[in-house]
């Protein structure tokens, strides 16, 4: 008698800022009229309705009780979050740091704020006091009938270049100066961030997944294309079709990858989808990175295939005016059968 096939979905969204009013994102003119709130709640609950996941990963979070709100009326009984925005000190209406939070239709073992490893560290030379421009959620879920899944939300640095204009004692941000060094200092400036946040997370995942011997999925919004030098470190190196070390070692090899390598649709030679445009140039910045334990081609997984969506309807690449009622990101997800 054969088994029942069971699925799992796991979805992340950049929400683009989702602030409740009557409170602001950054600045105090920049907030959402009672219309355009209503159809950013209309947004996301169309949103989760379509995408019917399991598990979802949010970023650009502000308001998040009203999240909160949202999605346990849509089924999600587990909400979770590891940090809280920023009020302005003159201005505590205005919101800075956005976070990043996880809704959930399974109960979560453990659930934490991910804390750089002191050690690690050291080894690449920050010894002074890091911390994450948004701190990643870590946390454990035991699926039934699959096992536990050590999942991670994140939210990499942004590529926005930190103005220098205080180091230079320079009021005019159009001088050339100032628009040469933001250009070369700046953009590393932003990269090395970016790199190193994703440095530690990708050590704890590995290490994590190592320790607990159990499958990991790190997702979210990672503001670059994985095949950058920033990034790629994340995936090079680990060859999940190669079965060989799994069976060896009893247990599928350590190591990330990019879910859709393992997907129905890229097997298929369909193209990558976008999933944010900037200038009309489109370009794939959110990921659902994972171990070899969702590849169906390997000998230890429990999976039989991966699909892979993306929510884009939304979207127009033509358009180059933000509109706050919706998002500026597609949504993607993974459903995996099992």
């Amino acid at each position: 008698m054969m088994s029942k096939p069971h699925t799992v979905k796991f979805a992340t969204f950049n929400l683009l800022n989702y602030t409740a009013p009557p409170y602001s994102f950054y600045q105090q003119h920049e907030h959402y009229n009672k219309t355009q709130w209503r159809q950013k709640q209309q947004f996301i609950a169309q949103f989760l309705n379509q995408t019917q996941a399991d598990i979802v990963a949010f970023q650009e979070v502000f308001s998040y009780q009203a999240l909160e709100v949202q999605c346990k009326e849509a089924g999600y009984d587990y909400f979770e979050i590891v940090d809280t925005p920023s009020h302005d000190a003159l201005y505590p209406q205005v919101l800075f740091n956005p976070i990043v939070a996880l809704a959930s239709k399974y109960p979560l073992k453990s659930c934490e704020p991910l804390t750089p490893c002191p050690e690690l560290l050291e080894y690449l030379n920050n010894q002074n006091e890091f911390k994450f421009n948004r701190t990643p959620i870590k946390c454990l879920i035991s699926i039934p009938f699959f096992g536990d899944i050590c999942c991670y939300v994140v939210h990499f640095k942004s590529q926005r270049v930190q103005s220098m204009a205080h180091i230079l004692n320079i009021h005019n941000l159009e001088d050339p100066l100032l628009q040469l060094l933001h250009q070369t200092v700046g953009t590393m400036q932003s990269q090395i961030s970016r790199s190193l946040e994703a440095s530690i997370v990708y050590y704890d995942a590995l290490k994590t997944q190592r320790e607990k011997q159990c499958a990991t999925i790190v997702m979210g919004d990672f503001n670059d294309v994985l095949t950058s030098p920033t990034l790629s470190f994340m995936t090079q190196g680990f060859h999940p079709t190669r079965c060989e070390p799994c069976i060896e070692q009893n247990e599928p090899v350590v190591g990330l990858t990019d879910a859709y390598l393992f997907s129905d649709e890229n097997k298929a030679g369909y193209t990558k989808p976008f999933s944010h445009y900037y200038h009309r140039r489109g370009s794939v910045l959110d990921y659902i990175l994972v171990s070899a334990h969702f590849n169906p081609e390997c000998a230890m997984s429990k999976v039989s295939s991966v699909s892979y969506l993306s929510f884009e309807e939304h979207l127009n690449p033509a358009e180059t005016l933000e509109d706050i009622s919706v998002s500026d990101h597609s949504a993607i997800a993974i459903k995996i059968h099992f």
